[in-house]
């Protein structure tokens, strides 16, 4: 028989809820691209609609490690978010722009 979250929790010394609390926390920082598709509740099919590719494209680079960033910003897009790359050393974080929608210039015929 399940028994009620809340109860087991109650019963947990504030050491283990803080235990448990950070490990969920991690685990909801770190997800795999297959994880964040089911967490943001989307299939596969579904994004691949949005995509405009096959579903079984969307299955491939979910089990990649190696993509090209822009193949990885087009896919986070499309589950609604935004992809930002910081590097961290150890006296603070530096946001890389290169991912950074690039406005088209207007050219100088236009501008006279």
């Amino acid at each position: 028989m399940a028994k009620n979250f809340k109860i087991l929790e109650s019963k947990m010394s504030p050491g283990s809820r803080a235990r448990a609390e950070a490990k969920a926390e991690q685990f909801i920082k770190e997800m795999a691209l297959d994880e964040l598709r089911i967490a943001r509740d989307l299939t596969q099919e579904h994004l691949a609609k949005i995509l405009q590719v096959r579903q079984s494209a969307i299955s491939k680079l979910e089990r990649r490690t190696d993509m090209y960033l822009s193949t990885l910003q087009s896919m986070i897009k499309a589950m609604g978010g935004t992809l930002e790359i910081r590097a961290i050393f150890p006296e603070g974080q530096v946001r890389i722009n290169q991912l950074r929608e690039i406005r088209p210039r207007e050219s100088h015929a236009s501008a006279a």
